[in-house]
């Protein structure tokens, strides 16, 4: 069995090959005449049709290396890779050559259903990846011929000359030979989450990747401003393209711990079955047994020591987990990666979007009357103001609403209330909108009161952006900036009641109030405001000061309880962000990350040094639950260091550059919505809601999962030991066999395969998020399961003969309608022992396999299948019972209660280990 439904990439180029077609090397230290003049193009016309079609066949399509899906075929073949399934297939060899054709064709049946369970589950996974990634498709808008056109991206070739708007998607890397007030978001690719600003002028040749401001990188989107550019790189030629090439040289498809121990469980019982049968054989010849007797009590073994329904439960198992959790929104594109989820002990969570909604707020505002709070979303209107811990109305604070309405009017940003997440631009100037709607201040409604007359862009210089605004005659001044830089500009500080002057101690006072707040998270914007008789007046000169604006990127409100039900685990949830140390220690203290007094927070240059530090100075590092400005290298040192150190980690991401640590990731998790492709294609689970808090689903999904496998794979074995012991024993003491080969089949196949399916199944303990995670080094099956499964086996074993003697014995049965006996007393005890899969110490009456629908519908189902085993025409003769009368089901009926009254007097007495710890504190030293 192959539970490997991982999408696998294509190798025939790598990186450096890829590179080498790009159109212009270094673009960004030559200037936008020279780029234009490389590339033989004429920026106010464009490329011609000829020139394109020649150069789209030189470069190729604009086209990143689709990861290539297994095709249906393989996914069929790849089912039946697994040593039980050879080891079956063995045995049915041995059966036609020996001319069982019914064992045969059994056998057969059971590798056949096994496989296609399988097949379909894993072909369902790939084909949602499939669809997924064709949601990536945008266009372009470029300039041909001298004309302004849209095509499909992929149609880009190096020279064309495409123009960009606030909310495009950049499909190129583009040297800029125009810009006017653009800023693109490029967090995708550098990983910093504030917007650049971009220009046009050359740059130094040794510029880094996240500073080069005239060029813009396919993958990114432009947030706001307008320009043109002309393509210097496409496909994977492009920044994006190296790391992807990058990525798929480092793709790995091992396997998951899951997929590990069921091959070692499948190996072990293999050798026990062929020792178990080297037994019998010789024993058989030393009694000069007949060989064909031999052989077939050599299958009897094989097919009673191999659990047939282990694979089929495992990947249904499995495909149900899947399921589930994709009505979660989380779409996994491995069947076995579902239940490594539940090993995690670990998860590397990045904070923007993730932990945090992703969009900047409006949270305070602070006049010189205090400190206003504002509540809500970042998306929504609804909201309230509170100071000192009150409902507050804006419209009675004239400077608050001065401050709301300057935000609003000095603003680039567009926004549509009735669709909240409907927004282009800057993320702090759309936070402004939301809040002065939040106040019942439109954009629209106060232009058309104030119609803006001028506006004098973001200055990265100065710090500061003005808009003038037509009124009674005069213009109102609009000012936003950075808290220094706006103070520097002011003479006058707006009260409640008066201008006042705004002298030196008191601009003082206001820059340490800034540092405050700043300390706190926050990241401050100054407003202040003027109003002048000339449209060309200076903007900075003269301001009045109205305040302080704190944003924060808010905490998704579901975050700290899935947090808090990751420690209860005993998961260590680890924050990853780019930001400042000040803002990653007020999220994770908003997100409960600080379960102690301590609230440390940890630099990522830390991370680059962790191989050279001695084990204690490690051992701090791995502690720590918040790492501020990481680089994309150091989540990916920071997972290794975790997995050397015996973690099994999960690791989120959404842009190229997570992609080398979700690859490195035991889990890797993609962002579903704002996610690269590339970072999808690396990763093993994709959240389509972006949430936190899905993960958390997630993980406790998959300890159900391995919970249940774990169950069903002690019910399986403990009904495979006690065949084996019944035809082991039956076959040293020369006595009638109480089992045939068919019927033991029919026992795997059917009245083991459904209650542990049913076992399989199952919601699994409601206490499963209230222990900590396992260790990664436990085996499936532990020394004291094994011991528990050599018991129950044995004592159904010693049940089956019981019945089998006293049926020859005291019940004057014929051999062949004792074997029937002993098959149902078989049977039967083996659905019985179902209910001896309870916790130890559960209740007898109140437990996960009583309050299993699914166990009562097998045992019903398996009931009504024995009784058509002994009385249906046709199949009684294929598996050779006979009636036993009255009196044989009753012996049947007695034997097989007696393994199921041993197990609950074993349970009812026997305790159940105390819970592993509960928690996790994240802080402790």
């Amino acid at each position: 069995m192959d539970l490997d439904g991982s999408i696998l990439p294509t190798t025939s180029q790598n990186a450096a090959e890829d590179v080498a077609d790009r159109a212009v090397d270094d673009a960004f230290s030559h200037s936008a005449e020279d780029v234009v003049r490389r590339l033989e193009v004429v920026v106010e016309r464009g490329l011609t049709t000829e020139e394109v079609y020649r150069r789209r066949k030189r470069y190729g399509p604009n086209r990143l290396r689709e990861a290539k899906t297994k095709s249906v075929w393989i996914i069929l073949v790849d089912q039946f890779r697994s040593l039980i399934v050879l080891f079956l297939a063995a045995a049915m060899m041995v059966s036609l050559v020996t001319a069982d054709f019914l064992e045969a064709l059994a056998i057969g049946a059971v590798i056949l259903i096994n496989g296609l369970i399988g097949f379909f589950s894993e072909l369902q996974a790939v084909r949602s990846m499939e669809a997924l990634r064709k949601l990536g498709s945008v266009p372009a808008t470029v300039r041909r011929e001298g004309k302004v056109t849209s095509i499909p991206a992929d149609g880009l070739v190096p020279g064309d000359v495409v123009l960009l708007e606030g909310g495009d998607v950049v499909t190129a890397d583009l040297r800029l030979t125009e810009a006017s007030k653009l800023q693109s978001n490029e967090a995708a690719l550098t990983g910093e989450s504030v917007p650049v600003d971009k220009h046009i002028d050359r740059l130094d040749g040794e510029t880094p990747l996240p500073e080069r401001a005239n060029m813009v990188y396919k993958g990114t989107a432009v947030t706001r401003g307008a320009g043109t550019g002309v393509v210097v790189a496409t496909g994977m030629a492009t920044e994006l393209g190296t790391i992807s090439a990058l990525v798929d040289e480092s793709f790995d498809t091992g396997q998951t711990p899951l997929e590990k121990r069921l091959d070692r469980l499948g190996s072990n019982l293999i050798w026990l079955t062929l020792l178990v049968t080297a037994i019998v054989g010789v024993t058989g010849i030393l009694a000069s047994r007949d060989i064909i007797v031999v052989l077939k009590t050599s299958i009897a073994l094989a097919v009673a020591a191999i659990p047939e329904g282990l694979p089929i439960v495992a990947t249904l198992a499995l495909a149900r987990g899947m399921w589930r959790m994709t009505k979660r929104n989380a779409l996994v594109n491995r069947l076995a990666s579902v239940e490594t989820l539940g090993a995690t002990d670990v998860i590397c969570v990045d904070k923007t979007g993730t932990l945090t909604e992703g969009q900047m707020a409006v949270r305070a505002i602070v006049t010189t009357d205090g400190e206003v709070g504002v509540t809500g979303g970042a998306f929504s209107v609804e909201g309230e103001f509170e100071r000192d811990g009150k409902r507050f109305d804006p419209a009675g604070d004239p400077v608050l609403t001065s401050i709301l309405e300057v935000g609003v009017l000095c603003n680039d940003a567009s926004w549509v209330p009735a669709d909240g997440q409907k927004m282009v631009g800057d993320p702090v100037e759309v936070a402004l909108l939301v809040a002065g709607g939040k106040a019942g201040i439109e954009r629209e409604s106060l232009l058309a009161r104030t119609p803006e007359a001028r506006e004098v862009a973001f200055d990265p210089d100065v710090k500061m952006m003005a808009t003038f605004h037509a009124t009674n005659g005069k213009f109102r001044v609009a000012v936003k900036g950075a808290p220094e830089a706006i103070l520097a500009a002011c003479t006058t500080i707006r009260t409640s009641r008066e201008h006042q002057p705004f002298d030196e101690p008191k601009k003082g006072a206001w820059l340490e109030r800034n540092r405050t707040l700043a300390s706190g998270g926050l990241r401050i914007l100054a407003v202040a405001e003027s109003t002048v008789a000339d449209v060309d007046s200076t903007p900075y000169e003269g301001l009045c000061f109205l305040g302080f604006v704190g944003l924060v990127d808010p905490p998704r409100s579901d975050v700290r309880n899935a947090i808090t039900k990751c420690l209860d685990a005993g998961i260590r949830v680890v924050m990853l962000t780019g930001d400042q140390v000040p803002t990653a220690r007020y999220v994770g203290r908003e997100v409960g990350l600080f379960t102690g007094a301590k609230e440390v927070v940890r630099e990522g240059r830390e991370l680059e040094l962790s191989e050279s530090l001695d084990e204690t100075e490690q051992q701090r590092i791995l502690r720590a639950t918040t790492f501020a400005r990481v680089t994309p290298k150091q989540k990916l040192d920071l997972v290794e260091l975790y997995q050397r150190h015996g973690h099994i980690v999960a690791m989120t991401g959404d842009g190229v550059n997570d992609a080398p640590a979700l690859n490195q990731a035991d889990i890797g998790i993609a962002m579903g919505k704002r996610g690269t492709q590339v970072a999808r294609e690396a990763a093993d689970m994709i959240l389509r809601d972006d949430a936190f808090a899905t993960i958390v689903e997630a993980v406790k999904e998959g300890r159900v999962i391995f919970g249940n496998i774990r169950t069903f794979i002690r019910y399986l074995i403990s009904c495979n030991v006690s065949e084996i012991l019944v035809i082991l024993v039956a076959s040293v003491a020369s006595a009638p066999l109480p089992l045939l080969p068919l019927q033991i089949l029919f026992l795997n196949l059917v009245t083991d395969v459904f209650p542990a399916l049913a076992l399989g199944l199952g919601e699994g303990d409601a206490n499963v998020m209230q222990e900590s995670p396992r260790d990664p080094k436990e085996p499936l099956l532990t020394r004291d399961h094994w011991l528990s499964i050599l018991g129950y086996g044995t004592f159904i074993a010693i049940s089956v003969l019981g019945a089998l003697a006293l049926g020859l014995e005291y019940l004057g049965l014929n051999e062949a309608e004792a074997v029937t006996v002993s098959f149902l007393t078989l049977a039967m005890a083996q659905l019985w022992h179902v209910f001896n899969m309870r916790t130890p110490g559960s209740g007898l009456l109140r437990n996960a396999i009583v309050t299993n629908p699914f166990v009562w519908g097998a045992l019903v189902l398996c009931i009504g299948l024995l009784v058509a085993a002994v009385y249906m025409p046709g199949l009684n003769v294929v598996l050779s019972t006979r009636m036993p009368g009255t009196k044989g089901w009753a012996l049947a009926l007695g034997m097989s209660l007696a393994p199921l009254a041993g197990g609950q007097l074993f349970l009812s007495l026997h305790r159940g280990k105390a819970g592993r710890s509960h928690s996790y504190d994240a802080d402790a030293e």
